[in-house]
């Protein structure tokens, strides 16, 4: 508790040093009239509340900022950085993307894979990572809550939880319209419209449609390629929403939600050998514009969802009954190019190639789940709050893998038939009470059963017929307890015990192996404070934490045989301080950002993983240990993949008015990430240094008519920031969007 204690000492004085300004400040001495920044409200904790009374670190999201990052057609993946310890990546294209929280997430690209960072959207859990790319269109607000939420929102959150509430209807004619265009013709049309039937029945339509052209050239002869042309790049992502409230009466109401997505486009672009053994840098290998690729059908992409829910709200009086069902179905098929192809202006058969050619897919995945909720929540503003309800969630998930010969074969050498059941059930509580007029205590417990089975064939490869059946289950408590003190109007100070926990996870894609994973338990230290300054004209909140896990999952995955297989470490530690806010500074000038040091470990003295080809293709900075006669990584003090040590944004936004309600604006956002690993284990390779990305938007507004017209530019340096790796054969690479520019137009009434 050392290290907490320190971090914890260095927020609170933080906080009483910038809290005094705001103490001895009066009206008379200000030069100009702060423009006060307004109070953020969060449902954090299954209630409307200010964030600044939410107990731990949540930071909140708004529509003008998600549409700022989403400009030039981008999906859920440009949230990385964005709020303090979050980092977002995918090795799937657009979707199936993979969150974490101060270090904790997991590398696996597998539709069957676990991840402790949970989403919500609208009360609904979206479990499998198949779920979570669904496209962000006509969100009101997304929360992201870092640290474990186990008690209110159940298994797989002992990172925290990415919470995402829509818009819904209302009961007035409202709406809005946008058309986005820009460089490779990118097209984004977004619409929503609000319409009141009657005084009780109210209806809220939204759709998306999220348009790019082919833009990389295939260069290779291969028969699937285009001669001299664009073969990928390329997405047609159509979604839309049917909103329907219905309140018969005071007491009564009803939500019915209906969403369907069809996706069709290009998954990532692996690139052969664009890294040099010794070196993390792109070499000359790396073409934005162009791949070599003698396999993977131009890396295709196919995905269809649709789902249903009904929440139901009847007011007793002293408490609210809410039950919220919830189904999801879903297909999807892919392919790709994975080992990147040959190396760069390579002829067809002049021995470039990789050691070995990999071309792997999805012939085939069907995904059924199902939510169901009943809780009891009180109402009032009495000392005591509290709510109590029943969790159950199913899923099925069949999942049809091939592999295929690597250089454009058309039937697949190897082929895998999954079938995985999962089903978890658990009881919750939780309570709050004001002890005296600045404290409060919130104290919750929930119990969870999970089971999960799995079934898997091998339809065609070696050795024929193999089939694995395997069973895992557990049931764990989790509990927090936490204590806000309100020191006066504009300083609030927390502090937060919670423990986490992630079920067993089953990792069967590559038959005939087979792993499974214990379940992980996380036990969380957070304090800190939420501050309202200088009279209201600036917000700072920080917060350092501290968690240990025990039996910490994780994927390792690549190694000679590009095989996935779950293992556990002993124990993981990770702590830091996250620091966020945003400030008017006055004359149309406002400044928001937020910064995190996030320091991760993996403690296991003998825990071993396979590393890049038997004889190594990079340069291995762990301990090399003879297991069996084949060299492996020690990973023990290695951080977490994907964990960047130290992360930053930034915004500065101007607006000036020029009269009749109209008015111009900019604003530039600029992100940051630095020292992270790919992998398990260290290399130079795949140790990254900074990443960064910048963004601008200007434009004007006429806030009567509701009109608005902007130009963007997205990545405005072109910055190619290495995300992602593949080792097993070579030193291929991925890497981030490139520069987007363009126009937008929008109308809200």
């Amino acid at each position: 508790m050392t290290r907490l204690s320190v971090l914890a000492a260095s927020a609170s004085g933080l906080a009483l040093l910038l809290s005094t300004p705001a103490l001895a400040q009066s009206a008379d001495v200000q030069a100009e009239q702060a423009a006060a920044v307004g109070d953020i409200v969060v449902t954090a904790q299954r209630r409307s509340e200010s964030i600044r009374d939410v107990p731990f670190a949540v930071t909140a999201m708004n529509t003008e900022t998600l549409n700022a990052v989403n400009a030039g057609g981008g999906d859920i993946l440009p949230l990385s950085g964005r709020v303090p310890s979050l980092q977002v990546e995918s090795s799937n294209g657009r979707y199936a993307p993979r969150f974490y929280i101060r270090g904790l997430g997991n590398v696996d690209f597998d539709f069957t894979a676990s991840q402790p960072v949970s989403m919500m959207m609208d009360e609904l859990v979206l479990e499998s990572v198949y779920l979570k790319g669904f496209p962000l269109f006509d969100v009101k607000q997304l929360e992201v809550l870092r640290g474990p939420q186990g008690t209110l929102f159940g298994r797989n959150t002992p990172a925290g939880v990415i919470k995402i509430d829509t818009t819904k209807p209302g009961d007035e004619f409202t709406g809005f319209g946008s058309l986005t265009y820009g460089n490779y013709g990118s097209t984004r049309a977004e619409a929503a419209v609000t319409l009141p039937a009657s005084d009780t029945l109210s209806v809220r339509v939204a759709a998306l449609w999220n348009h790019r052209d082919d833009w990389i050239n295939n260069a290779y002869d291969a028969p699937f390629a285009k001669k001299d042309g664009k073969d990928l790049g390329n997405f047609d992502d159509v979604a839309g929403r049917i909103h329907v409230a219905w309140t018969p009466t005071d007491r009564l109401s009803t939500l019915l939600t209906l969403q369907a997505r069809d996706y069709v486009g290009t998954g990532t672009m692996n690139r052969a050998n664009v890294l040099t053994k010794g070196s993390n840098k792109l070499n000359d290998n790396f073409d934005r514009d162009t791949v070599w690729y003698d396999g993977g059908r131009n890396n295709f992409q196919k995905q269809k969802t649709t789902s249903q829910s009904l929440q139901v709200a009847y007011d007793f009086g002293p408490a609210t009954l809410t039950g919220v069902v919830g189904s999801f179905q879903g297909w999807s098929q892919g392919n790709g190019d994975i080992d990147g192809g040959v190396s760069k202006g390579a002829p067809a058969g002049a021995g470039y190639k990789t050691p070995f050619a990999v071309e792997s897919g999805t012939l085939s995945s069907d995904l059924l789940q199902n939510t169901y909720e009943l809780r009891l929540t009180s109402n009032g503003a009495g000392r005591l709050g509290w709510q109590v309800g029943a969790f159950y969630w199913d899923e099925r998930i069949n999942l049809v893998s091939g592999g295929f010969d690597g250089v454009g074969g058309v039937m697949p050498t190897k082929v895998t038939d999954i079938v995985q059941k999962s089903d978890s059930w658990s009881v919750f509580g939780q309570a709050n009470y004001q002890i005296t007029e600045a404290l409060k205590l919130t104290g919750g417990l929930r119990y969870t059963d999970d089971s999960r089975d799995y079934h898997g064939r091998l339809l065609v490869g070696t050795p024929a017929g193999a089939e694995g059946k395997v069973s895992v289950g557990d049931e764990q408590v989790s509990w927090d307890v936490s204590a806000l003190y309100e020191v006066n109007d504009s300083l609030n100070l927390f502090a937060r015990v919670a423990s986490g926990y992630r079920g067993p996870s089953i990792q069967g894609r590559n038959l005939p192996v087979l792993t499974t994973a214990d379940s992980e338990t996380v036990m969380s230290y957070e304090a800190g404070f939420k501050a309202r300054l200088w009279d209201g004209r600036a917000r700072l909140n920080a917060t350092a934490y501290l968690y240990d896990v025990k039996d910490m999952q994780f994927t390792a995955i690549g190694g000679i045989d590009n095989s996935n297989r779950l293992i556990n470490a002993d124990k993981g530690q990770g702590y830091g301080l996250e620091i966020d806010g945003d400030v008017y500074l006055g004359a149309g000038f406002t400044l928001a950002g937020g910064v995190a040091w996030n320091h991760t470990e993996i403690k296991d003295k003998d825990l071993v993983v396979a590393m890049c080809g038997v004889t190594p293709l990079c340069t291995i900075t762990d301990p090399i240990v003879n297991v069996g006669g084949v060299d492996r990584a020690n990973i023990d003090g290695n951080p977490f993949p994907q964990a960047p040590e130290y992360s930053a944004n930034l915004t500065l936004s101007y607006v000036r008015p020029i009269g009749d309600a109209q008015e111009l604006f900019a604003s530039t956002d600029w992100v940051m990430q630095k020292d992270f690993n790919l992998f398990l284990y260290e290399a130079v390779e795949f140790r990254q240094d900074t990443n960064f990305e910048g963004g601008l938007r200007a434009g004007w507004r006429d806030l009567n008519q509701g009109l608005e017209a902007a130009v963007y530019v997205r990545n405005i340096t072109d910055e190619a920031n290495v995300i992602g790796a593949i080792d097993f054969n070579n030193l291929t690479a991925f890497v981030n969007e490139p520069r987007m520019y363009g126009v937008e137009l929008s109308k809200r009434f």
